[in-house]
């Protein structure tokens, strides 16, 4: 089979080779290279398709394999794993655990660190801080039924969430936490949203292997009188979240 430009090799972008078929292996899953069984095309033809050696196909595939986004079946070949990627909704009222309801039995964020520092020019701008205002910072990553879907950088108001981070490790939950301290419901005020590949704090917290692909939201939220109350960078495992924007409430 021949290359096609789409899938034609950089060999010399700096990227290793197999992370460069690792991740046009996720971009032909999503496109349907699998089969209807869910079967990849065979070692040898992949390699014919990107125009390497079999050894870097089969060192893409035993990464995504460890990834867990590939699984590998004696005598049958290499298949799609587990169960379709979550729909995590970007919408007014968004939040983790009502977001993956009835998609996930167990849903729960955990604190990675905290701290409170100097807010960074970007965090001050979007909460209409001065700069360098006192913020808290929070380092997060969320799971669903034990498994890691996203992390988060998060940066609230100092002088109004003190202690936030004390309910957050207590409860797991963003919204609990910040109804502890005074904001029973808030929406969202803006959302962005990037992709690029994960970097090696990603990759460690978020069980990746190089070369994974993040999605990344860039949002603010507010409370009931409109003032921004947390700014926040979260990082999707793509293999595992396709974000829904949704206009509803």
């Amino acid at each position: 089979m021949q290359t096609s430009p789409d899938e034609a090799i950089e060999r010399r972008s700096g990227v290793a080779l197999w992370r460069q078929i690792a991740d046009r292996i996720r971009l032909g899953i999503a496109e349907g290279l699998a089969d209807d069984a869910g079967r990849l095309p065979t070692e040898m033809a992949l390699a014919g398709r990107f125009g390497v050696n079999r050894h870097t196909v089969r060192t893409a595939i035993q990464a995504l394999v460890q990834e867990g986004v590939l699984r590998s079946e004696q005598g049958r070949g290499t298949f799609v794993e587990g169960p379709r990627r979550l729909s995590y909704p970007i919408r007014a009222r968004t939040r983790f655990s009502a977001g993956l309801a009835g998609q996930a039995r167990e849903r729960r964020g955990h604190l990675l660190s905290h701290a409170y520092e100097p807010a960074p020019p970007q965090a001050a701008e979007a909460l209409g801080l001065a700069p360098e205002t006192a913020i808290l910072r929070l380092e997060t990553v969320s799971q669903a039924d034990g498994r890691p879907v996203s992390r988060a950088t998060s940066y609230f108001p100092a002088a109004r969430f003190a202690g936030l981070e004390k309910h957050f490790a207590d409860t797991g939950s963003i919204t609990a936490a910040l109804a502890a301290l005074g904001v029973p419901d808030y929406v969202r005020a803006t959302t962005r949203i990037s992709a690029r590949h994960a970097d090696s704090a990603d990759l460690a917290h978020l069980k990746l292997s190089p070369g994974a692909i993040v999605l990344i939201t860039f949002a603010v939220n507010a409370d009931s009188a409109g003032i921004p109350i947390q700014y926040s960078l979260t990082r999707f495992a793509a293999d595992r979240v396709e974000l829904q924007v949704d206009g509803e409430g």
